[in-house]
């Protein structure tokens, strides 16, 4: 499967997509609250959250679908608003509800796509998208016929239909099932080779299985930016000794007890050294140590720890 796209006209290759203080209110009620960040080519960007923490509101901005109360979209340096026609002909997305027409088969909704977009060689633009998606068995089907994950499939197949720099998913992996999810996934990752991508989900496992870097919103607002492998280092040993043991001071400083025998102890330089350091000085001092290792961070629990407020 080769899920790489091309550019003919429009907007540079290396062209990068950058939010600068988006506000969406309806009425009283502030969806999206002041959100800014950059998104450079190749990347793959997963915006994570609650449900209704402003994550389809940013991306209906994003394409233009929906007009920011306040801030900017910019495209390549120039505001979204200033030129829409050709920004959104670089932009393929994926809403969460795909408006599909279930009496038609899959090749024509295509092939209609394709005459909307006014594609130069439309039947090369479908062939090409069915193969990417996967929907060679099911291209004269009508779709009301196909199950949620070749809908799906199909979502994402008029998604790319025009070889987009940027791709916004909503959700592109909801209603799938395990094997449909890793060809998803798959799709995803052949389509960053050539197109910046933005996706959507409350999945936290999507964005640790494709993505670059996450966006954490919290109540409208962005409570995260940062790459994942960033995001799962640590300063910190986890240490795990007799519940009854009584640590005190260290020369890295007062662990933080988490209760039965578990406590955080905050390390300064390299963790390897400073566990051998303190396992010498627990040694000396009778507790025992049923492990010291470094803390595991993992996406679930940094977003754990951004939903209840944390930074």
């Amino acid at each position: 499967m080769d899920a790489s796209v091309g550019h003919s006209t429009g907007l540079t290759g290396d062209a990068m997509i950058e939010a600068d203080r988006l506000t969406r209110r309806y009425g009283e009620f502030t969806a999206v609250d002041d959100v800014s960040f950059r998104i450079e080519p190749g990347e793959i960007v997963g915006l994570l959250g609650h449900n209704g923490a402003g994550k389809t509101t940013i991306m209906k901005m994003l394409t233009g679908a929906l007009e920011p109360s306040s801030g900017v979209v910019r495209v390549d340096g120039a505001a979204l608003e200033s030129a829409p026609g050709s920004v959104q002909r670089q932009l393929g997305y994926l809403p969460e509800s795909v408006p599909l027409y279930p009496e038609l088969a899959v090749v024509d909704y295509l092939a209609y796509v394709a005459q909307v977009r006014r594609l130069d060689d439309a039947p090369a633009a479908v062939a090409r998208a069915i193969e990417a998606t996967d929907l060679g068995e099911k291209a004269m089907d009508t779709i009301g016929t196909l199950s949620r994950g070749y809908k799906q499939r199909l979502g994402v197949a008029q998604a790319i239909l025009h070889e987009p720099l940027f791709l916004i998913l909503d959700e592109p992996t909801n209603g799938l099932d395990p094997g449909q999810t890793q060809h998803m996934r798959q799709l995803v990752r052949g389509l960053a080779a050539s197109a910046t991508v933005i996706l959507s989900t409350h999945i936290m496992q999507e964005v640790g299985a494709v993505c670059d870097r996450v966006l954490i919103l919290r109540d409208g607002r962005l409570a995260l930016d940062e790459r994942l492998d960033d995001l799962q280092s640590t300063s910190r040993l986890t240490l795990r000794t007799d519940p009854g043991a009584t640590i005190g001071e260290l020369d890295d400083g007062a662990p933080a007890s988490f209760g039965d025998g578990r406590w955080l102890v905050n390390v300064e330089g390299d963790l390897a050294e400073a566990a051998d350091r303190i396992a010498r000085q627990l040694v000396e001092r009778n507790i025992p140590i049923y492990e010291l290792s470094p803390e595991q961070r993992d996406l679930e629990t940094v977003f754990r720890e951004v939903s209840e407020g944390g930074e």
